[in-house]
C-alpha cells in the first residue's frame, strides 16, 4: 500500500520554516547571541508577552534551533555559527530577501493561471528608492558570496575584478577580505550603480570603482583579469544570457577569467539540483524572462564567447559556480 510519507514531511518542513523566520524577523539568535536567557528575559527585550514568545521559543528548540534547560534558552550550535549577525559566518542576513522569494512562492499558481508574474520584478524599471531597497537586502548575502568565492578561487595572480550587475557589490567587499591588494570595479544599472557607494561605505569600502553600464547592451569600459556574474545570466531571455556572457568575455584581458553563479542552474535532465528546480518556479513569479538554465546552455554560451577549460562545482552555501579562461 503506498503511504503518504512524502507529503507528510513536506507538510511538516513548512511550519518549521516559518519559525526559523520568524526567529530572524525577531532577532532572537542575534540577542542570545552567547548567552542564555529566559522567555520573560527576552520578552522584556522585545517588549513582547513572555508566554506568547515561548511558543516560538519552545518550537524553535523542537527541532534543534535553539536548546532550552530549567526554562532558559540558548543557540544551538548551527543557530550559535550562522543565526547570529555579530559574526561573519551569518546567513540570516538576506532574511528580508528571503521573506520577498517565499511571498513570491506562494503565487506560483496565480502566476501560471495568468500566464504573468504575479509578484513582477523589474530592475530595468526600478526607481532610487525601490533599487536602494532591494540593493539593501542584498547586500549580506552578497558579502558573504564573496567570501565564499575568495577561498574557491586562487586570485593571487588577479589583479582586477570587475562584479557585473553586482547590485550593493558587497560581493567584493567580501572577496577583498582575503585578498585586499585587488584593483575592484562594479558595473550596474544606472538606478543601482547609484545606491551601491552608500551601501558600501556601510561596509568601510570607498575604493570601488561603480560603472553604470548594461551587460546585455555593452561591455565595461575597462578591461580585469576576472569577471563575476553573480545571480545575473538566470534572470535574463536565453539571447541576453548568451549576449551577457559575450560582452563579460570582452570585458576581460586575455587569459582573463570569468566566475558564474548562482542557485538558477540545472542538470541537463531538469530534475536537480532541488535549489535550480525550485528557483525556476520563483522566477515565474518574479519575472517575465530568465529561468534556471541547464548546464549545457551554460557551456554553450561560454564556448561560443571564447571560454575554455570550464568547469562547474558548488559552493558551501549550495551555489553554482561555473569557471572558465578566455584563450590568451
Amino acid at each position: 500500500m503506498v503511504g503518504s510519507d512524502r507529503i507528510d514531511d513536506l507538510i511538516a518542513a513548512v511550519p518549521r520554516a516559518l519559525a526559523l523566520r520568524a526567529g530572524l524577523d525577531l532577532g532572537i539568535f542575534t540577542q542570545l547571541g552567547d548567552s542564555a536567557l529566559t522567555a520573560d528575559g527576552l520578552g522584556a527585550l522585545f517588549n513582547i508577552a513572555p508566554d506568547r514568545l515561548s511558543r516560538l521559543l519552545y518550537a524553535l528548540a523542537s527541532f534543534g534551533l535553539l536548546e532550552v534547560e530549567d526554562g532558559r534558552f540558548r543557540n544551538g550550535a548551527e543557530a550559535s555559527a550562522f543565526l547570529d549577525a555579530s559574526k561573519k559566518t551569518y546567513r540570516g542576513g538576506d532574511h528580508a530577501l528571503l521573506r520577498e522569494l517565499w511571498g513570491a512562492d506562494l503565487l506560483t499558481a496565480e502566476s501560471l493561471r495568468q500566464n504573468r508574474p504575479a509578484a513582477l520584478h523589474d530592475f530595468s524599471q526600478a526607481g532610487p528608492e525601490a533599487a536602494a531597497a532591494f540593493s539593501r537586502k542584498l547586500a549580506p548575502g552578497a558579502a558573504i558570496f564573496g567570501r565564499y568565492l575568495a577561498q574557491e578561487i586562487d586570485l593571487s595572480a588577479i589583479g582586477s575584478v570587475i562584479d557585473i550587475g553586482g547590485g550593493p557589490g558587497t560581493i567584493l567587499v567580501g572577496l577583498r577580505e582575503r585578498w585586499p591588494r585587488i584593483a575592484a570595479t562594479l558595473m550596474e544599472l544606472p538606478t543601482v550603480a547609484a545606491a551601491a557607494p552608500e551601501i558600501l561605505s556601510e561596509y568601510g569600502v570607498d575604493d570601488v570603482v561603480v560603472e553604470e553600464g548594461d551587460i546585455t547592451v555593452a561591455p565595461s569600459i575597462g578591461r580585469h583579469d576576472l569577471a563575476i556574474l553573480k545571480a545575473v545570466v538566470q534572470v535574463l531571455p536565453p539571447d541576453q544570457a548568451r549576449r551577457s556572457i559575450l560582452n563579460a568575455a570582452r570585458c576581460l584581458t586575455p587569459g582573463g577569467e570569468i566566475a558564474i553563479a548562482g542557485w538558477g542552474v540545472v542538470d541537463d535532465d531538469r530534475l536537480g539540483p532541488p535549489e535550480g528546480v525550485f528557483l525556476n518556479l520563483t522566477f515565474l513569479n518574479l519575472y517575465r524572462h530568465g529561468e534556471s538554465y541547464t548546464e549545457g546552455q551554460y557551456r554553450a554560451w561560454m564556448t561560443d564567447a571564447g571560454f575554455g577549460d570550464i568547469s562547474r562545482s558548488r559552493l558551501a552555501d549550495g551555489c553554482t559556480l561555473f569557471r572558465a579562461r578566455l584563450a590568451g
